[in-house]
């Protein structure tokens, strides 16, 4: 796929959208590889959501502080909402309720209503918060690479409930077997939280420069992209053991939903 890829967001189709930071560009792929539309933004477009339900992509800004909400199917622009600083990761809830932002240079994330889009809340996390994502109980998980740790939200009330330390330089969150799973980009690990407790588990060590992490559909599986080692890792979610190191083209990323039906 042209431009470097970076953010990615799997449809149920099978089809893909992805944001190349380097030319700009958010492409949309059907199963088969080919081009079925693509748009120029211009900013520093990076992360990205998939809002199937209500036809909608949604496209971080990291120069503007603000967030393009995007048609699905052809990617005209169709409005934009204000961010903090630097906005990085996106997520949706998955009951569709809320739309959060990772405000990397604000150290907060910016929490919408989904179907108005209007501001819910400006919640203040850890030191330059990136990558995010919603657990299945609603509770929101925010990997700060600034400060090591990953601030636990409750979106609704818009509060920090826990912060808890994860290894250096968090990335990526996703959750499966009752577990929180956060890449940690300088240590070659991925860190392991019960989600009932929020203790720690411990790290799994998986390849060279972690980043991208998803679950599988049946939430038996955890997918790690190690950007550096052009590999990717795959961990059995019950007995936390790498069971499996893929050969991949040269820099895997993926910032966001790469699995198609995978868990949020």
């Amino acid at each position: 796929m042209p431009g470097k890829p970076a953010g990615v967001a799997v449809a149920s189709d099978g089809s893909v959208y992805t944001v190349s930071p380097d030319d700009k560009t958010v492409r949309h792929y059907n199963a088969l590889g080919e081009v079925l539309a693509e748009a120029h933004l211009d900013g520093g477009p990076i992360g990205i959501a998939l809002d199937e339900a209500r036809g909608r992509i949604f496209v971080s800004d990291w120069y503007n502080a603000r967030i393009w909400k995007l048609s699905a199917d052809n990617l005209t622009n169709v409005t934009e909402l204000p961010t903090g600083a630097a906005p990085a990761g996106l997520d949706f809830s998955d009951d569709g309720r809320w739309l959060a932002s990772a405000d990397r240079d604000a150290d907060q994330v910016s929490i919408f209503d989904a179907e108005t889009l209007a501001l819910h809340h400006r919640v203040t996390v850890g030191t330059r918060p990136f990558g995010l994502r919603f657990a299945p109980d609603g509770r929101l998980f925010v990997g700060n690479v600034g400060s090591n740790d990953v601030s636990v939200v409750d979106p609704v009330a818009g509060q920090v409930l826990a912060t808890v330390p994860v290894g250096e330089r968090p990335y990526g969150v996703a959750f499966a077997q009752g577990r929180a799973f956060v890449t940690n980009q300088y240590e070659d690990t991925v860190s392991v939280i019960t989600l009932a407790t929020l203790a720690s588990e411990g790290k799994i060590t998986v390849g060279e420069y972690p980043e991208g992490i998803d679950a599988t559909a049946e939430g038996d599986r955890i997918v790690v992209a190690n950007w550096f080692e052009n590999t990717v890792s795959v961990i059995d979610a019950a007995t936390l053991d790498v069971v499996q190191s893929i050969e991949t083209a040269d820099g895997p990323r993926a910032f966001g939903a790469f699995i198609t039906g995978g868990m949020e």
